[in-house]
């Protein structure tokens, strides 16, 4: 519950405080300069420190108590109101200072005859845009944010204390060195709050919420069960239906969840049917990412790009679930090429008597709560289809429809309180966003992501084909190796500004490259996907264990695939 204080404690302090530069700064005179600081790629710089010298004097905004500097709104604007005698200004030489950690400084001198004059007051408005520079700042947020990327994808120490280490390092030295020398000034508290992407945290929370309550039902494994009794013992069908469920569920609910659940009753059809586990729960994993893919909420990575770029459900939905629903037909053919010998050596004398086992065993425990809960999930979903008609965040939605089914399940005392927040919201996932976002925040402010992308831009040449190609391959690649989240967190602030300068990108085409990448490239190794690892966990704890090179193997073909299909279908209709 202290965490959930946290959260909230979060959310207010990034919103609701707002910028505050010229708080307590007489906003009167009769010299008035005004106008905005940009960087290199146009985007506002907040928070830079701007002084004045007057006739090579420093000037005092507030003499009273010695207000030298103000800094400029979070939108990069300022404004500056000097009392200059009318006989001294016109021979006046007005010098502002400008500085902000990881740029250069800058001096603007401004005479009288850079000013309008209008009833007796002077007005001129300045636009300055502020290069970047590689000061100490620079190189140890690098280095911190590489060694967590490390800690992160090679799982040396929890991804969550890795970047909640790596945030609190650059915190650290920004507000002690960094103090007595701003070079050493990496991110402020104010910027780290601001970074924090609380739709992405709140959306996460409400769809765990409801997972937790919808799985008391035992809706999950009487849907294996049902799959099952559908495909009447034929292998390859029952496969087939799994996949399709699987590729469902995801999309619209945590796949991590789905195959929490889906995994132990797989491998006790597999062992009945007398074949491999591993057969049914692959294609299963990639049936998992490649449906999670087709929606906003279906994976995190497609989370934090709809939230970052503003997009809606409906658009995930067009632009993503074509090429998603023909990768899965090509999963069905690819599935029997591999395992077709596999599949055929099911033998199961009396298919009536198993599907009586399984029907006893994974029943339906609470159809009340189910069939609420499928209400409620209807209207969340509802109103994820209409959440860019209805001006309103996806979190919104996932929270609304949280709390009235959490709420009903405790009144109704079908759900234990105490054990879904303890269990089922995944604290040290929501941590691991917040701190992530930290990180990410930390070098895109002194500069780093802004390096990647003119790499980016100059690699591509400015050729939209060549940016579609380079962020959907080099996305799926990177994924398959390490976790697709930071990588993803990553390369948000990259791909919108491509999108910005590459003519055609404003169709949104590279957040749908970067979106397939980083979920089809999931696929690609055991390790690319959290849904990978905690299937292939649970089956090596049954006794089914995967390597890595042989997993590999089999989902690699298949990986490469999807990416070349999506590499066509970003061409041919974007």
């Amino acid at each position: 519950m202290l965490l959930c204080f946290f959260l909230f404690n979060l959310w207010s302090s990034g919103w609701a405080g707002g910028g505050g530069a010229h708080q307590n700064i007489p906003l009167k005179g009769n010299v008035y300069i005004f106008g905005k600081i940009l960087d290199s790629h146009k985007e506002p710089v907040p928070r830079a420190e701007i002084s004045v010298l007057l006739n090579g004097e420093t000037y005092y905004f507030d003499p009273k108590h010695g207000v030298s500097k103000i800094h400029t709104e979070l939108d990069g604007s300022f404004y500056l109101a000097l009392d200059i005698p009318k006989e001294e200004f016109q021979k006046s030489q007005i010098k502002l200072k400008i500085y902000k950690s990881a740029y250069k400084n800058q001096e603007i001198t401004l005479s009288s005859s850079d000013f309008a004059v209008k009833n007796g007051e002077y007005y001129t408005k300045v636009k300055v845009v502020l290069k970047r520079t590689l000061n100490p700042a620079f190189w140890i947020a690098t280095v911190v944010f590489l060694l967590a990327y490390i800690l992160i994808s090679f799982e040396l120490l929890h991804r969550t204390l890795a970047a909640m280490l790596g945030a609190a390092i650059m915190l650290a030295i920004s507000y002690t060195i960094g103090t007595f020398n701003p070079d050493y000034h990496i991110i402020s508290y104010e910027s780290a709050i601001k970074a924090i992407d609380m739709n992405v945290i709140f959306l996460l929370m409400g769809m765990m919420i409801i997972i937790g309550v919808l799985k008391n039902t035992g809706v999950f494994q009487w849907c294996a069960y049902k799959c099952y009794q559908i495909s009447r013992g034929n292998v390859f069908l029952l496969s087939i239906i799994l996949m399709v469920f699987t590729a469902v569920s995801s999309a619209f609910l945590d796949n991590v969840t789905t195959m929490l659940l889906l995994t132990p009753v797989t491998i006790e059809i597999a062992l009945a049917l007398g074949i491999n586990p591993l057969s049914l729960l692959i294609p299963e994993i990639l049936a998992s990412n490649v449906g999670g893919t087709a929606t906003l909420i279906g994976d995190p990575p497609n989370i934090m790009i709809g939230s970052y770029a503003k997009l809606t459900f409906l658009q995930f939905v067009e632009n993503l679930a074509p090429v998603c629903v023909v990768s899965l037909i090509v999963l069905f053919f690819y599935n029997r090429f591999l395992y077709g010998k596999e599949y055929k050596k099911s033998k199961i004398e009396d298919v009536e008597a198993f599907l009586e086992k399984l029907r006893q065993e994974y029943q339906i425990t609470d159809k009340t709560l189910l069939t609420f809960g499928l209400l409620i999930m209807g209207i969340v979903i509802l109103m994820f289809l209409l959440h860019g008609v209805l001006h309103m965040e996806v979190s919104i939605a996932a929270l609304f429809g949280a709390s009235i089914l959490f709420a009903y399940g405790a009144i109704t005392k079908k759900v234990d309180i105490a054990h879904l927040v303890e269990k089922d919201i995944e604290w040290l996932t929501l941590l691991f966003f917040i701190f992530l976002f930290i990180l990410v925040g930390a070098v895109e402010e002194v500069g780093l992501l802004d390096i990647v992308a003119d790499g980016v831009l100059n690699l591509s040449q400015g050729n939209l084909t060549i940016a579609i190609c380079l962020i959907l391959w080099v996305s799926a690649i990177m994924s398959a190796f390490v976790d697709n989240i930071p990588f993803t967190a990553t390369m948000l602030p990259i791909t919108a500004y491509l999108t910005k300068v590459i003519p055609g990108a404003e169709s949104g085409v590279l957040w749908w490259a970067l979106a397939l990448g980083a979920c089809f490239g999931g696929n690609g190794t055991m390790i690319g996907a959290s849904a990978n690892v905690v299937t292939l966990g649970i089956a090596e704890a049954a006794g089914h264990r995967a390597t890595f090179f042989g997993f590999m193997k089999v989902a690699g073909p298949y990986t490469i695939i999807t990416i070349i299909l999506a590499n066509i279908w970003l061409l041919l209709f974007f």
